[in-house]
């Protein structure tokens, strides 16, 4: 049994949710999100809530049932109070800057790295070396994250690089003499 299937999504006041055949959308304060359940689960809503079943009883079909179930709460989170991602820069030179939808970071290279900020999120800079990324959308707001860390991913020496805000490096030993 699914410890987190089993527990249905509540909605908060201010968001609400429609069912259209397999598709749940969800419309709140920040935005709307639409998902679609996979067959192998029954889900229904009842007032403020909204629950979910397997129709089968095989390992598939229990994962299915507590992914369903928190897709649907990170939606429900993402529109009432979003997500926000912190990324440090770390290393002489490395700054950062955000003009409207595009983000433009120096991390040595000999060029500037620019990056389009997809629409949905917001993406701003403090102190020149602190990128934060929000929006509604979790899964978003993590893959744009990833992809401004995978420009120049720390390097265990120096710790140079972009890392999350909460991230731990491990740094190695440099070479004997």
């Amino acid at each position: 049994m699914s410890r987190i299937g089993k527990n249905p999504v509540v909605l908060p006041d201010g968001v609400e949710a429609t069912i259209a055949g397999r598709e749940v959308t969800i419309k709140g304060p920040k935005g709307s999100l639409n998902w679609t359940v996979p067959f192998e689960i029954a889900f229904e809503q009842e007032e403020k809530e909204i629950s979910f079943t397997p129709k089968k009883d095989d390992k598939p079909s229990r994962a299915l049932w507590g992914l369903s179930r928190a897709m649907v709460q990170n939606m429900v989170t993402g529109v009432k109070e979003g997500y926000e991602k912190s990324l440090e820069l770390r290393g002489v030179g490395y700054r950062a800057q955000a003009q409207g939808q595009k983000l433009t970071m120096q991390l040595g290279y000999s060029h500037p790295v620019e990056m389009d900020v997809p629409a949905g999120l917001t993406a701003t800079v403090e102190n020149n070396t602190i990128v934060k990324i929000a929006g509604f959308d979790k899964q978003l707001v993590g893959q744009f994250a990833a992809d401004v860390r995978a420009k120049r991913k720390p390097e265990p020496y120096k710790g140079k690089g972009v890392r999350y805000a909460d991230e731990h490096v491990r740094r190695k030993e440099a070479k004997k003499k």
